[in-house]
């Protein structure tokens, strides 16, 4: 068994030093054109900087340990999504209803977890005793909202790959179809279409609760969202079906010629999605605490918008979960930075706007030139 570990870590070791030597390598035979077509591909990344080092300058307490927390937790459930949509986007596809389904998945777990003493009760007859089994209590609401949500992915894949149905348009129509959905039941509950709050205290703090380790406060979401990237960095990198993603995303014909079920790899794609989706509006509604058929608006837009400026490609076939992080991480200290600055809300579209295009651009220029 030691002798594997210690074989297991030597490979990596050489790996390293081997990809350090490439690199070495490149820079010795760095030319002036090589100089400019880094400035080129990197030029997103570097007005980021640029904009985050203006605030910085302006407000040198954006640099402290609480705004780096709360940004942080800010960019938890976002990363969920983003790495949810981003295996759809290197399928060389999107998903306009991401923001309905999180939606979705939000309203049914403020229904079932309202405290049982709130006067607004969606279901005013559900057995209190549930809440002396905190454990089953808090799982089921959230496995209904993650099969849910994985139902309605599900059928978006299959349109998409038995019907060969164009992604936008297939999700965009299940967006308003959705939409529909939750907004009837929504309004099915004993109050009204009224937002669901009165959130019970337990569901809250598994939420919105903190770690004390080392003295540090760790809120849990960065915790969960920290065990997702883990995950998902598994299944995308170290299994048979993140290699058929990326083969598919790659070139279909070629996966298929290879062996690979494209309609079977396009459908778990999607349901693995859509089940991120339903954790995601189990963890936003406690966040934001509370829900109504609003809740996830416009959340496709941003999580598609941070897998494009990370590098999750839409010519298919490229991306990673690290892309993921960075561009949840990049928009959310842009947005807190705005916002610490006490910029106007429209000039911050302006600015998210300039950077999607610039990003999806760049993006293209890169599959050109490749081809």
């Amino acid at each position: 068994m030691e002798n594997n570990t210690i074989g297991f870590v030597q490979r990596y070791i050489n790996k390293f030093n081997k990809y350090i030597e490439l690199k070495k390598e490149r820079l010795r035979n760095w030319t002036k054109a090589d100089t400019k077509e880094f400035l080129i591909n990197n030029a997103i990344y570097l007005v980021i900087f640029g904009l985050i080092l203006i605030v910085i300058i302006r407000e040198p307490k954006f640099l402290s340990a609480a705004v780096f927390r709360n940004i942080l937790t800010q960019s938890s459930v976002r990363l969920i999504l983003a790495l949810g949509v981003g295996g759809i986007i290197i399928l060389q596809g999107t998903d306009l209803s991401l923001g309905r389904s999180v939606g979705f998945a939000a309203i049914i777990s403020a229904s079932l977890l309202q405290a049982a003493d709130y006067g607004a009760r969606f279901y005013p007859t559900l057995p209190d005793w549930l809440t002396t089994f905190n454990f089953i209590y808090l799982l089921v609401p959230l496995l209904i909202a993650m099969f849910v949500s994985a139902t309605f992915s599900a059928i978006n894949g299959f349109v998409v790959a038995v019907f060969k149905v164009h992604p936008f348009l297939a999700t965009l129509g299940a967006s308003v179809a959705l939409y529909g959905i939750l907004s009837m039941y929504f309004q099915s509950g004993a109050p009204g279409p009224q937002p669901i709050g009165g959130l019970d205290d337990v569901y809250s703090s598994l939420v919105i609760g903190k770690y004390h380790i080392f003295g540090m406060e760790i809120p849990h979401l960065i915790v969960y969202s920290l065990i997702i990237a883990i995950i998902m960095w598994i299944i995308w990198n170290k299994t048979t079906f993140g290699k058929n993603m990326y083969a598919v995303g790659g070139n279909p014909e070629a996966a298929t010629i290879s062996g690979v079920n494209v309609v079977k790899t396009t459908v778990m794609v999607y349901i693995l999605a859509g089940m991120l989706y339903g954790l995601g509006g189990y963890l936003e509604v406690a966040r934001i605490g509370s829900a109504s058929n609003a809740t996830g608006i416009n959340y496709e837009l941003d999580a598609i918008a941070a897998c494009v400026v990370g590098g999750i490609s839409f010519s298919g076939g490229i991306g990673k979960v690290s892309g993921a992080v960075a561009g949840v991480l990049m928009f959310t200290i842009i947005s807190y930075g705005m916002n610490f600055l006490g910029l106007d809300v429209f000039y911050q579209y302006i600015i998210k706007g300039v950077i999607i295009v610039a990003a999806v651009a760049l993006d293209t220029r890169k599959y050109i030139k490749k081809k």
